[in-house]
């Protein structure tokens, strides 16, 4: 893993050392010197910046550094947390982008192995793929949530860019994407054909208006997550900087960090990536917004709850729903409130899709059932197996 990284810019580590003391840079391990990593014993958080962004379609030869962001991050305090971050420092530029790929998906993998979370500073969002590729060894299927403007599937039979890495995920073996979720896209954005396709798939997509309307429904999306990846694009140009984003629509700071959060407390969410970073040298709001990103991020976790553990019924509370020629089952955890409804279909075929017998809801989704209204992310996930 070592080879592949380069230490922190000698800026960021400047920066540091004129910090107050209690600040995060001045608290966290930092890889200063080449072929000299932090320990990575009892690390939960490892922040990993991925400097490569060639296919991106507006590519136009400039580099991506995230010595601002560190910058602002390093200059944040702790909330009351117990778990130990590491900055890994860059993945640079390979010789091809591929070479990039394999890095990073190198890294990332070494990392989940550890148990250590990922954060990732990448530039353009194909990087999702050799993101989502670090999970191919773990045997199971995955769920990737991602907040973005675009749904990016794209044609997976042309070479792959960040408007088109979806695809690639979809159709390339080994297939184990189990579940994709977009948050906050905007139709004008998207092609007709790929709003079909999406629907065609029975994945999961939510307007910006429909999450921004009841930001609480992020949160059992979230707490069915693997990967959470997001498009700094999805963020209004107001609140990120007009410089490096264009759309006067999108999410505001205060729902984007929000949502960092729910990513955060999910107890599945292992790694957590955000994409389409640039050099913030002459915009400090930016640089400042994407560190308290990951502020709320690393918040969230240390706020986790172990409350889906259903060995004991003594955990929950179960409650029986006829819809139709259905019987929906809940459980409600007796410890946060939270719920789930069981997926009886998928309970007897393939390994991999094990964990995915209960699906995370809300409350809203049980009350909605007692009036006969089948929730639909049940129904696409009984439809996907059906498939």
């Amino acid at each position: 893993m070592i080879e592949f990284l380069s230490p922190v810019s000698k800026q960021a580590i400047a920066h540091r050392e004129v910090l107050p003391v209690g600040v995060l840079g001045k608290q966290i391990a930092i890889h200063q010197n080449s072929g000299d990593l932090p320990r990575l014993k009892n690390v939960r958080f490892a922040l990993l910046g991925v400097r490569e962004n060639r296919n991106d379609v507006n590519y136009m030869g400039g580099e991506v550094s995230f010595t601002e962001i560190r910058k602002a991050f390093y200059g944040l305090y702790a909330g009351n947390w117990s778990n130990d971050i590491i900055d890994l420092g860059d993945i640079t530029m390979g010789e091809t982008v591929d070479d990039t790929y394999f890095a990073f998906k190198t890294v990332t993998e070494a990392l989940l192995k550890k148990k250590i979370i990922p954060i990732i500073l990448g530039g353009s969002q194909d990087l999702l793929y050799a993101h989502y590729r670090a999970y191919d060894s773990s045997g199971k299927m995955v769920n990737m949530v991602n907040v973005d403007q675009r749904f990016d599937l794209g044609d997976a039979e042309k070479p792959i860019s960040n408007k088109s890495f979806v695809g690639k995920i979809i159709i390339e073996k080994p297939y184990n994407l189990f579940n994709y979720s977009v948050l906050g896209y905007q139709s004008y954005f998207n092609p007709p054909g790929e709003i079909a396709l999406m629907d065609k798939l029975f994945f999961d997509a939510y307007r910006l208006g429909k999450v921004t309307g009841d930001i609480t429904c992020v949160e059992p999306i979230m707490r069915d997550a693997d990967i959470v990846s997001m498009d700094v694009s999805a963020i209004k140009a107001a609140e990120l900087s007009y410089r490096h984003s264009t759309s006067p629509n999108g999410f505001d700071s205060r729902e984007i960090c929000a949502i960092a959060r729910y990513a955060g407390i999910s107890n599945k969410v292992t790694s957590f990536g955000l994409y389409e970073l640039d050099e913030y040298s002459k915009a400090e709001s930016a640089a400042v917004l994407i560190a308290q990103i990951i502020w709320y991020f690393i918040e969230g976790v240390n706020f986790r709850v172990n409350d889906d553990d259903f060995a004991s019924e003594n955990n929950y509370t179960t409650y029986k729903v006829p819809v139709d020629e259905e019987i929906l089952i809940f459980k409600k955890s007796n410890k946060t409130g939270r719920w789930w409804i069981e997926l009886p279909f998928i309970s007897n075929v393939n390994n991999k899709l094990k964990r995915h017998t209960l699906l995370p809801c809300t409350y809203g989704e049980y009350l909605s059932a007692t009036n006969q209204e089948i929730p639909e992310r049940w129904y696409k996930a009984r439809r996907k197996n059906e498939v």
